[in-house]
């Protein structure tokens, strides 16, 4: 097995672990030119990073869009991450980090890149307000020194495609009321955990569209706690769990813990794992989709697929009421 082969096994295997990788970089000092932070993004999620090249800018291109670079006979649109989060590079934008999210590429430009750092997600912690404004998502300690730990803030890369460029993700799916109304169990619930503020708001309006009951958490360890007590107090009545969860639809980047843990805790617990769990992430790409089948995940969605969305849904909830009609 070759080297790079052998890389990307090491990293989808520290998802067992609770454990990722961040790219660190720099987009230059704040517009007071007062100070450098550090800013990441997931290993997973970088296809590539190359020097600056020769940038094509159409007619009407606007920042914080750059224009269109060739790569390897791909025209991959190129964005000023600088001014998305209002940053100012002191030596110009010197590094393109070409990036998958959701089934779609796109460039990044940046002053710098540091190193890649190996964290436990548990030392990443939820931030949605900081110098990058609504743009982070969390802020990474990068040691184990509490109080004097370096600090990477984690961009919610989702959100900056969000409004930089937007998509249509009005909820379309054709109505599911019988399904709900055999398969969903009386004051049974959706745990939904998403990290980033866009998939959230997505997530809440296609669940209230179908109107199906839901709690939504920001973090794998919130929504695990929930299940748990959620499992205590079914275990007290003396019911089966999916009569107070109906499913789970989670990430899989998430601070505290991610979605793979999450998964695996309640698919290794024996009286949770009849609770399907849908993953919906802008982790695409076939390695990452058969790892979220090892976990024990009952379906897949990429971010933002609204249309698969809904047909998943449907799809989980035929699952559960022929598994019910079987019992």
């Amino acid at each position: 097995m070759d080297t790079f082969q052998q890389e990307i096994d090491e990293r989808t295997n520290l998802t067992a672990n609770n454990k990722f990788e961040l790219l660190l970089f720099r987009l230059g000092t704040d517009p007071h030119g007062e100070r450098s932070e550090l800013f990441g993004i997931n290993v997973f999620k970088i296809r590539e990073i190359v020097p600056m090249l020769t940038i094509n800018k159409p007619a009407g291109t606007q920042s914080p869009m750059l224009g269109v670079v060739n790569i390897r006979d791909q025209i991959i649109s190129v964005i000023d991450l600088p001014a998305v989060v209002g940053c100012v590079p002191k030596t110009g934008l010197n590094i393109l980090l070409v990036t998958e999210y959701a089934r779609s590429t796109q460039a990044f430009a940046v002053e710098s890149v540091e190193e890649i750092v190996r964290l436990e997600w548990s030392n990443v912690l939820s931030a949605e307000s900081s110098a990058g404004g609504n743009f982070v998502t969390s802020i990474a300690r990068l040691d184990d020194d509490k109080d004097n730990t370096r600090l990477a803030q984690v961009l919610d890369v989702e959100q900056i495609l969000h409004e930089i460029m937007p998509k249509d993700r009005n909820f379309k799916v054709d109505s599911l009321d019988d399904l709900i109304q055999r398969a969903v169990k009386p004051g049974a619930v959706v745990i939904a955990a998403d990290d980033s503020k866009v998939a959230r708001n997505l997530i809440e309006k296609g669940l209230q569209e179908l109107r199906i009951n839901f709690e939504m958490y920001k973090t794998g360890k919130e929504a695990w706690e929930r299940v748990q007590f959620l499992s205590q107090q079914a275990r007290a009545a003396r019911v089966p769990i999916t009569d107070k969860i109906s499913f789970v639809l989670t990430d899989l980047e998430m601070p505290e813990m991610d979605g793979f843990t999450f998964t695996r805790n309640i698919k290794n617990e024996d009286f949770l794992k009849n609770i399907p769990v849908i993953i919906h992430s802008s982790l695409t790409g076939s390695a990452n989709e058969d790892h979220v089948k090892k976990v024990g995940a009952d379906a897949y969605v990429a971010k933002f697929d609204i249309t698969e969305m809904g047909q998943t849904i449907g799809e989980i909830l035929r699952t559960i009421i022929a598994r019910t009609e079987r019992a």
